[in-house]
């Protein structure tokens, strides 16, 4: 008897449809973890805007600046912080403060200066420019020579005591009468009388400490006399240095000459 043949098999065209699932299950949950890292990233959000809204309200946004800045607030509420920035520390109100009143000073430099005025070598007066005190050549420099004598740095110390006591500026201003001058060092006046100026810079800064930002050199050679150049004594007292404690007034105009000069 013959063997029955089995009927053949139908071929299932749909199998796909398992590999499809799978793989819509995975992205369905790949989204899932995206969303889910989303919504975790919107909650640190919402937290970290209410952190800057709390700070802006109670002001701790304004103290993170200042600090960062390296500033702090003074006593009448103004910043400070560019005084502790770039530039340096915060200078010194004898620095950097206001022009005061010099009579107490003049008052002061008179009385630490007393031998000197009366030997004829110094004089101090109050002036519309400030307090000025004139060191006069003979007692402090050769003739021709912008080389201070070191026997008067006792007595330049003495001035340097009373600037380093006052926040005002100060102007070293050189001065000569109206001979003319032309040796192996300077070719006129004016060269002689800058010189000057400068040699008394440098010896308040570097043996007075008085600071270099504090003070200004120039020179007028004979162009501001105090007295007359006809005569041999006013001759001698143009020769100077004047070292001018300048008040407001005096912080902006030149000094004028007592008296026209004469050739």
């Amino acid at each position: 008897m013959a063997r029955r043949r089995k009927p053949e098999e139908h071929v299932n065209h749909e199998r796909w449809l398992v590999s499809y699932a799978d793989f819509i299950t995975l992205l369905f949950a790949f989204y899932v973890v995206m969303f889910a890292t989303a919504q975790a990233d919107h909650g640190k959000a919402a937290r970290v805007s209410e952190s800057v809204r709390k700070a802006l309200e109670e002001g701790q946004v304004k103290a993170m600046v200042s600090a960062i800045l390296g500033g702090t607030r003074d006593d009448i509420g103004k910043g400070n912080a560019m005084m502790k920035g770039p530039g340096g520390a915060k200078p010194t109100t004898k620095e950097n403060g206001p022009p005061t009143d010099l009579s107490n000073s003049l008052a002061t430099l008179r009385a630490a200066l007393k031998v000197e005025i009366e030997k004829g070598q110094v004089q101090i007066a109050l002036e519309p420019r400030g307090l000025v005190i004139s060191l006069r050549e003979a007692g402090y420099f050769a003739s021709g020579d912008d080389t201070l004598y070191p026997g008067t740095y006792p007595s330049i110390e003495k001035i340097a005591q009373g600037i380093a006591a006052l926040p005002n500026q100060v102007r070293l201003e050189g001065h000569t009468d109206s001979v003319p001058i032309h040796n192996s060092r300077f070719r006129s006046n004016w060269e002689l009388s800058a010189a000057r100026s400068i040699a008394m810079l440098d010896l308040l800064v570097s043996r007075c400490n008085i600071p270099p930002q504090r003070l200004a050199v120039a020179g007028y050679a004979d162009t501001v006399p105090v007295e007359s150049n006809d005569t041999e004594q006013g001759r001698a007292h143009n020769r100077r240095v004047d070292v001018a404690i300048l008040n407001e007034a005096g912080l902006g105009p030149e000094p004028k000459p007592a008296s026209p000069a004469h050739p």
